[in-house]
């Protein structure tokens, strides 16, 4: 099929917009206010306890302050997407549609990658401990957060370039042209690929590998170390997936030839982008309701500073530490051990050496 019979099918199929659903859009908009009044105060004091409160920052620490930034950069734009479904048109003009989608998915493909991190460095915290301080020194890891920002930063160029302003029958909406089908398939796969599968294929492969080293070792407790970064992954997958598949739905849509399937298609991403898109803000929402009840013990000791010591507290970061100075305790033992076997197996040797000071003392 060419483009232009493409088009002119597809027009007949897409006079409604997703804001157009009056079920979705109140949905999405309830979903978003709460994820708003939870989300952007919560990372707020995520950002604040680190910076102020955090006696050291350690790669843990530097990592989980750029997801708090991240995610709280995305409650910040939430205001706009509510307003979007609640008036049900775009009042903001072209140059905000490219520049919000722009951010909203920058923060996003910067949500997973940062997560996708943490993963790496407890693979190598675990495989490797004793080198884990040569990768991780503080300029080395800033190098790396600079890197991953501008990644994502130039990712999400596809959103300023698709996304445009435009009238949807007599309703001005904020999407990406379904008319034009490379840019759908274009936009959306890029979105799957960079900001769903490769980083969830390294974060299964980096878990299973620490898994089963952990499994051989007699140190299991550090398993309970891997349980908050593990929580942050699930949540981030369960809810930013039903937007990957809604985006699926549309890709399919728009490579379909005409037909009844395509009809089908077109209405359950149309009916579901709103709800599934404000769904995806919620895994921003929930990771400083996770904080502080995986810090609540912190509470009573110290106050306003738990969520720091909760940070200092966490990954193999103290684990990778203690293991190291349990070593060399183990060390020193074993030395004071053999010290204690000498004496005892050779006491004469130590009466004769005595003796043999004595006359050199007295000698004159």
């Amino acid at each position: 099929m060419d483009q232009s019979l493409f088009r002119n099918n597809a027009s007949n199929i897409t006079n409604e917009s997703i804001v157009n659903t009056a079920t979705g859009t109140t949905v999405g908009a309830l979903i978003l206010s709460l994820v708003f009044l939870l989300g952007f105060p919560g990372n707020l004091f995520i950002i604040w306890s680190i910076l102020a409160r955090a006696r050291r920052h350690s790669v843990t620490t530097l990592l989980i302050l750029n997801l708090a930034i991240a995610d709280g950069s995305l409650m910040a734009l939430t205001p706009f997407f509510i307003t979007y479904l609640v008036m049900k048109k775009w009042v903001f003009g072209n140059v905000m549609c490219k520049l919000l989608f722009y951010l909203c998915l920058a923060n996003m493909y910067a949500s997973i990658q940062l997560i996708m991190l943490m993963s790496i460095y407890r693979l190598v915290a675990v495989l490797w401990p004793q080198r884990v301080t040569i990768i991780t020194g503080r300029k080395t890891v800033l190098r790396v957060l600079a890197v991953v920002w501008v990644l994502v930063m130039v990712a999400s160029i596809p959103a300023m370039i698709f996304r445009n302003q435009r009238l949807q029958g007599t309703t001005k909406v904020c999407e990406t042209d379904n008319l034009e089908r490379s840019n759908v398939v274009l936009q959306y796969m890029l979105e799957l690929v960079l900001g769903f599968l490769i980083p969830y294929v390294v974060i299964i492969v980096s878990y299973i590998c620490i898994l089963r080293r952990l499994r051989r070792t007699k140190f299991r407790r550090r398993v309970r170390s891997e349980k908050l970064i593990l929580a942050i992954v699930l949540i981030f997958c369960l809810f930013w997936l039903p937007y990957h598949l809604i985006n699926m739905v549309q890709v399919t849509w728009a490579l379909c030839p005409e037909g009844q399937v395509k009809e089908v298609l077109n209405k359950i991403w149309h009916k579901s982008r709103a709800v599934t898109s404000s769904i995806a803000f919620i895994s921003s929402c929930a990771n400083p309701v996770l904080y502080f009840f995986a810090g609540k013990s912190y509470i009573q000791r110290e106050g306003l500073a738990f969520m720091a010591r909760l940070f200092e507290g966490t990954g193999l970061d103290s684990a990778t530490r203690k293991s190291r100075q349990n070593s060399q305790n183990s060390r020193d033992k074993e030395k004071d051990a053999d010290a204690v076997m000498l004496k005892d197996k050779d006491p004469e040797s130590v009466t004769n050496s005595n003796s043999n000071t004595k006359p050199v003392k007295n000698g004159k």
